[in-house]
């Protein structure tokens, strides 16, 4: 982020001139738009979605209804949608110009459609409708046609939905609920019939209440059919009655006077039976006649006993009930059983009555069930006659109603001053889509751009230390004759010294031999080279440069000097090294110029002579530069970057290629020739500053006092430095 950040002034600078150009061409189209655009004049017109216009029918207030509901339509974006709709834009028409023709109309209403806008206010049901027109007056007034439009439009509508609603439920609802419920009332009066159910209610509560009587009346009869058994038991063991038949009939007997009368006959007769027998024999006549008496008067008993009691003649007169209280006690046993049989009979005949009503009861709900669901179908389709007659009403009611929901609250007028162009809304506008647009051919460039932009890019590309970062020098700095151009400003020569005090501080052992070479030509490795040079020699080193690129020599023209002898004299045989060098207007420098060439570059460089004036210049001099040709052209920096003790990859911004500098480094790795580093040339004096401290700050003002012959004096003079 931090580099980004500091190099993004050198990236608008370096960019400057094509986003300058974009962004005036912007402003220059924004102006020509103000110049030349049409005045159009804009008005507008409120709508609002109103429903307090009630209708007196619910289908009326239904139609009307404005309420919004989550997921479901939103009626403001109904009306417009209703705005923008075809029918509406041609009454609009219609309304405004009257007398338009068809061709007329149909362009009329294409204009309308495009130039009219429909904003829904937020939070509310209110429709705002613009619409803009060169003519201020026709503006309002198609506006105005446009909100009488759809005004009819919403009436047409309700009384539309109200009319289908009224047919299709008097030819299709109304008879068809009527229908059901006809079929509903029979079906229940059909079962009701069959079922015996009149009222489920009142049968269930009367069916309890019998229930409960006949219960109440069992638990009574139980009490006493105990109580009449318990006096029962009593008088048989008073009475010693067998059963009730013989009781009834010695009761009987014993209440007739003639059987009362027969049997004191009887008694009497008897006694004087036992008298006589006790006296005679069984066959005296007294004893004789007196059976025959007996016998007579028990026949008579008999016949007599058989028309009282028939079936009982064998009754013994031993349990004739003759006295009063035999008879009332007997009497008693005869009305309580009769009592015992008449409770014991009743109690059966409640049972049976309570027993069928419990089933009766049981079978009640089962019963009802059918006729519940019977009876609710019956009511339902009652009650959705009824609905519908009633919506059938409402629905007469609403399309005879003129009810609309749509109410104008401010009607358009004709504008005073043009709404567009807006000169300064067009000039901002323009302004920052130019400086977008200006931004985005600057990032487009820096994307397409596939050279070397800054020194760090350099670094992190080829893994490579960054060892200077050098000035673009001016052409009077160019030539080292005079060298004081270039020696005598601290702002050129510090980063060269610089460039040299990193090479040696990096090094483990002393650097002798230096090869300065680049990718590809024009990245200012020959200046590189001399200028080094130079600022060795003016640190007291004694400094040789060796002009390697045999193929496009320069460094004579850095110097100003012709190249009489040079390195293909002295690999030929034809002069030592020392013969061939010399000297130059730097003290403590010496150049080996290329000269003149009688054979091939490559085998000279490649030759054993070529290795013997490298040894030779190191064991000569302090430090050996050699200014050789580009790496991506032919090899002979790789071929001397073997003798030497390391090379030195010049490269330069914005004319570097990443890719060709990625793989000229590799294979020099690749090769184990040494890198010493990269060295960044050409930086401008705008960015300069952001790679590194400038030197301007810190000039000195003053040099010190320096003596100069004059003649043969010696004048001492101050020297003012100024870059």
């Amino acid at each position: 982020m931090e580099k980004g950040i500091s190099s993004l002034p050198v990236v608008l600078q370096r960019r400057a001139l094509p986003a300058v150009a974009t962004f005036s061409a912007v402003i220059a189209g924004a102006i020509a738009y103000l110049m030349f655009a049409p005045r159009m004049y804009e008005t507008s017109t409120k709508l609002m979605l109103d429903d307090k216009r009630v209708s007196i029918s619910q289908l009326g207030q239904n139609l009307t209804q404005v309420s919004r509901q989550y997921g479901g339509p939103d009626p403001v974006s109904d009306q417009a949608e209703l705005a923008k709709s075809q029918p509406v834009l041609e009454r609009a028409i219609a309304i405004a110009m009257p007398k338009s023709n068809k061709l007329t109309m149909d362009a009329l209403t294409a204009t309308l459609d495009e130039g009219l806008k429909v904003k829904t206010i937020p939070t509310t049901n209110i429709l705002e409708l613009t619409y803009a027109h060169e003519n201020a007056d026709l503006a309002a007034k198609m506006l105005n046609a446009v909100s009488q439009a759809m005004l009819e439009e919403n009436i047409k509508n309700i009384k539309s939905e109200a009319k289908k609603v009224k047919e299709f439920l008097e030819k299709t609802e109304v008879p068809r609920a009527r229908e059901r419920l006809r079929l509903a009332e029979a079906a229940e009066n059909r079962y009701r019939q069959r079922s015996g159910i009149v009222s489920f209610d009142e049968q269930s509560r009367s069916l309890v209440e019998s229930l409960s009587t006949l219960e109440q009346e069992e638990r009574t009869l139980v009490s006493q059919l105990q109580e009449v058994e318990s006096r029962e038991a009593s008088l048989r063991q008073i009475t010693q009655a067998g059963n009730v038949g013989n009781a009834y009939n010695n009761v009987r007997t014993g209440q007739d006077e003639d059987l009362r009368k027969l049997r004191a006959e009887l008694v009497e007769i008897e006694q004087k039976l036992i008298v006589a027998r006790n006296s005679f024999t069984e066959d005296h006549p007294d004893v004789i006649k007196l059976l025959q008496e007996r016998d007579g008067v028990a026949s008579l008993y008999q016949q007599r006993l058989g028309r009282i009691a028939p079936g009982n003649q064998g009754t013994p007169s031993s349990n004739i009930a003759g006295d009063q209280i035999s008879q009332e006690l007997t009497s008693q046993l005869v009305t309580t059983e009769v009592q015992r049989v008449a409770l014991e009979n009743r109690f059966r005949v409640v049972q049976n009555e309570r027993a069928n009503l419990q089933a009766r009861l049981a079978q009640l709900p089962i019963k009802q069930q059918p006729l519940t669901q019977l009876t609710r179908e019956r009511e339902e389709a009652a009650e959705s006659l009824k609905t519908l007659q009633r919506k059938l009403e409402e629905a007469r009611i609403a399309e005879a109603q003129k009810v609309e929901k749509l109410r104008v609250i401010e009607k358009a007028k004709p504008p005073r001053l043009p709404t567009s162009p807006k000169p300064a809304v067009v000039l901002v506008l323009a302004t920052v889509f130019g400086a977008v647009l200006a931004t985005g051919i600057i990032l487009l460039l820096e994307i397409t751009d596939n050279t070397l932009q800054d020194p760090l890019e350099a670094e992190e590309l080829v893994k490579l230390p960054l060892l200077g970062v050098l000035p673009r020098l001016p052409e009077s700095a160019l030539i080292l004759k005079p060298a004081d151009q270039f020696l005598d400003r601290v702002g050129f020569v510090e980063p060269y010294r610089m460039l040299f005090k990193n090479l040696e501080f990096r090094s483990l052992e002393k650097l002798r031999l230096i090869i300065v070479s680049s990718t590809i030509s024009g990245e200012g490795k020959s200046v590189v080279a001399s200028h080094l040079a130079a600022t060795s020699a003016m640190l007291s080193r004694r400094t040789l440069l060796i002009d390697a690129d045999l193929r496009r020599p320069v460094q004579h023209n850095l110097f100003n000097m012709v190249p009489k002898t040079g390195i293909g004299d002295v690999l030929q045989g034809g002069m030592t090294l020392q013969e061939a060098v010399q000297p130059t207007s730097v003290e403590n420098l010496f150049i080996l110029p290329c000269g003149e060439l009688h054979g091939r570059p490559s085998q000279m460089l490649e030759s054993e002579a070529m290795q013997a004036l490298l040894i030779e210049a190191q064991s000569l001099y302090n430090c050996v530069i050699l200014d050789t040709s580009p790496l991506s052209d032919c090899a002979d920096a790789a071929t001397l970057g073997q003798h030497s003790d390391g090379l030195v990859m010049v490269t330069r911004p914005s004319f570097t290629i990443k890719e060709v500098l990625q793989r000229t480094v590799s294979e020099l790795n690749k090769n184990r020739i040494p890198v010493l580093g990269i060295a960044v040339n050409g930086i401008t004096g705008f960015s300069e500053r952001y790679y590194r401290y400038p030197v301007k700050g810190y000039q000195p003002v003053l040099e010190k006092p320096v003596k100069r012959l004059v003649g043969s004096t010696a004048v001492e003079s101050r020297t003012e430095i100024s870059e």
